[in-house]
């Protein structure tokens, strides 16, 4: 059975401004990278837009109105210092929350194993309510939302990897029916949340990483918390948020993994989907904002989701 990689050339239209780390040449690099031979039979989607209804599997009503109704005709507008909407970015956001929806599709109707969702604007800081972190709607939270009240499933574990705690993905994910929340993440970094002792319900769980740690302290908070709880959820399905800013050269964190260890993090997950779910995956693009580097990131994932 097939892998699935999708995107849309409007991601790339998206423009936050000169000098803003999350610019469209990072996915371009990921895009390049994922053209070598290695993935010639990987199936080329094109993502839809998500829809209002599946939007709001995440995000209040009103919420999703706003963010669409503020997207400028010209120039851009602030929702916060750090999340600017241009022209393109409404298209960019719709068709980012659509690309995993369609993954989710794609996955549990058999006409695909895995996904990769190559798009952007990322989406783990957008909260049921607030834009924030780069982020307008909350891909893999819209995504998983859609599996439960599309699809019935009872168990949908979203394993984060990036290097920021996912504040939004964690908020809209609290003690709902469902929705199963696991993170890897320097603390303390920006937001600022997600340790451990956090006053937080059964469905969430945070494994915290300190600055400097690398590949030993990553795939110990795997091996030790990650993968013995996801495998205790006997989860149904599963969605990766792939944040590649973990990387040691990273401009916006200071751990220091490389591509090896996001390889085989995708194994050890997909290890677990073969246990539960048919092997069933559905991973979307977070950070990574050195340009060098992200497409080789992207490229080790996409291997790992193809075994």
């Amino acid at each position: 059975m097939t892998t699935w990689l999708i995107t849309h050339p409007q991601c790339t239209e998206h423009d936050a401004g000169d000098g803003h780390p999350e610019s469209a040449e990072r996915l371009q690099a990921i895009l390049r990278a994922l053209q070598h031979q290695t993935f010639e039979y990987v199936l080329r989607e094109t993502a839809p837009r998500a829809s209002i209804e599946q939007l709001e599997q995440a995000h209040e009503p009103g919420y999703v109105r706003s963010v669409l109704d503020s997207v400028p005709s010209e120039g851009r507008h602030e929702l916060d210092s750090d999340t600017r909407l241009c022209p393109a970015s409404g298209e960019a956001a719709l068709r980012a929350a659509g690309a995993v929806c369609h993954g989710v599709d794609g996955v549990l109707s058999g006409k695909a194993r895995r996904a990769f969702c190559a798009v952007r604007p990322p989406g783990h800081h957008a909260e049921s309510n607030r834009a924030m972190g780069f982020c307008f709607f909350n891909n893999i939270a819209v995504a998983a939302g859609y599996a439960v009240a599309h699809y019935g499933l009872q168990r949908v574990a979203m394993v984060d990897f990036d290097v920021h705690h996912g504040n939004g993905t964690e908020e809209i994910s609290r003690g709902r029916p469902g929705l199963y929340y696991f993170s890897t993440h320097q603390h303390p970094l920006f937001p600022g949340t997600g340790t451990p002792t956090d006053d937080v319900p059964a469905n969430i769980i945070n494994a915290t990483l300190a600055d400097g740690d690398g590949s030993e302290a990553f795939r110990r908070a795997f091996n030790e918390t990650i993968l013995p709880r996801l495998d205790a959820l006997e989860p149904e399905l599963i969605l990766i948020s792939a944040g590649f800013d973990a990387h040691r050269a990273d401009p916006l964190a200071t751990l220091h993994l490389d591509e090896t260890d996001f390889a085989w993090a995708t194994h050890e997950l997909g290890a677990v989907a073969r246990r539960h779910c048919q092997g069933r995956m559905v991973s979307v693009l977070e950070g990574g904002y050195n340009t060098a580097m992200v497409g080789r990131c992207a490229a080790a994932h996409l291997e790992a989701l193809m075994m």
